[in-house]
């Protein structure tokens, strides 16, 4: 049975039962009906199998009030396809992942490979009866897309992905409502739901990983802008003379400071011999790679914390600038790079600390993300469950 609010005080309620259970009197004082009215609603929401009773709340010193919480039937897919992985996630009502399974996959295979492995895995999620039912999927993808019809457009690093109906095709074969956003909003929903971005209705999301990019949280909402690419600040020039980037550009932060290029650097210093550690990794693997930079610097290796402090430099003069701009409340760094941990954090802290206008940051924190690698599925399966539970 698909999920149909039948109106828009069906939606509120369903959104702000998505974060968890409440007593009838406790969702009179947060939405604006009459008693009678939110008393016919929340019955027919239990009529239409969306919403259950509970139990009993706590007397407040009257009639003990009907504790309600979203049905335990309901079932959101979290999808977060990375440039290097894909990750699948079954969640609850509230967005409590049930199950997840994730592999190394590249997404250069392009959409029909990238998609179908996507459904292999979440075959066995369901193989597991954890999705006897789906009631929508949200999906993000390592590139610009265009929120309102459903595609990738353009993206440097996903050859074929261009204009390709990913929300169609997913919707068709799967029978549920599909959203797709790229997977640096699905991150800052993530981190709107479950992270220390909660309680902000105003900060950035700086993803740092194959790919940087910036998701901006204005009010509680994404911005996309008008196109869908904004927060697009890995191609943001920061050296007319610095190295090509996969945009065609050079000089782009993410051409210092992605995980490729983070790579590139350290085999350079492999080579060179000015890092024995990372010249024994490539000598063992025959490569080197960003997680070999972390677990360099881990293990007291000079040049890997070198390459992290000068990246995180880069990063932390472009964030200044967007610090001073959009003047946020708090600042949360994620993304596989982001694993560097605090060599990292503290050299993106101190250039922005220096740089920006101290009334722009005097309260505003920049930390590291909680979620890690489950902000993207949760805030996928954020995006659908937006949609879903919505009047339109």
């Amino acid at each position: 049975m698909p999920l149909r609010p039948e109106n828009a005080h069906h939606a509120r309620l369903l959104r702000v039962l998505r974060e968890g259970p409440r007593s009838r009197a406790e969702l009179g004082e947060v939405v604006d009906l009459s008693r009678s009215t939110l008393s016919a609603e929340v019955n027919r929401l239990i009529e239409l199998g969306l919403v259950e009773a509970d139990g009993l709340a706590a007397s407040r010193g009257g009639r003990r009030s009907g504790i309600v919480k979203l049905a335990s039937r309901l079932r959101f897919v979290g999808i977060d396809v990375g440039a290097t992985s894909i990750d699948v996630a079954v969640t609850g009502g509230e967005l409590e992942i049930l199950g997840s399974v994730g592999e190394p996959f590249d997404v250069r295979e392009g959409p029909a490979v990238v998609l179908e492995k996507a459904m292999s895995l979440l075959g066995k999620l369901r193989d597991q009866g954890l999705a006897p039912e789906i009631h929508g999927v949200g999906i993000g993808v390592p590139g610009p897309v265009s929120f309102r019809a459903g595609v990738p457009v353009m993206p440097p690093i996903m050859p074929g992905w261009d204009r390709f109906p990913v929300r169609e095709e997913l919707s068709q074969e799967l029978g549920c409502p599909v959203m797709l956003d790229n997977d640096v909003n699905i991150m800052a929903l993530g981190e709107l739901h479950s992270g220390p971005a909660k309680s902000v209705d105003d900060f950035l999301l700086l993803k740092l990983g194959t790919g940087i990019g910036c998701g901006i949280v204005v009010d509680g909402t994404i911005y996309r802008g008008v196109s869908g690419s904004a927060g697009d600040i890995g191609h943001i020039r920061v050296d007319d003379t610095g190295p090509p980037c996969s945009c065609g550009n050079t000089g782009c932060l993410e051409a210092f400071f992605g995980g490729a290029a983070l790579a590139r650097d350290a085999e350079v210093a492999a080579r060179s011999g000015r890092s024995p550690y990372l010249a024994q990794r490539l000598a063992e693997s025959g490569m080197v790679t960003a997680a070999d930079v972390t677990a360099g610097t881990a293990a007291g290796d000079p040049t890997s914390a070198q390459l992290i402090r000068e990246g995180g430099h880069r990063v932390g003069q472009v964030l200044a600038g967007l610090v001073s701009f959009f003047n946020p409340g708090l600042v949360i760094i994620g993304g596989g790079v982001a694993q560097m941990g605090h060599t990292l954090l503290s050299e993106i802290r101190s250039v922005v600390y220096r740089r920006s206008l101290p009334l722009a940051t005097g309260n505003m924190p920049i930390v590291l993300s909680e979620l890690g690698a489950t902000s993207g599925v949760i805030g996928a399966a954020r995006l659908i469950s937006d949609h879903v539970f919505s009047a339109e």
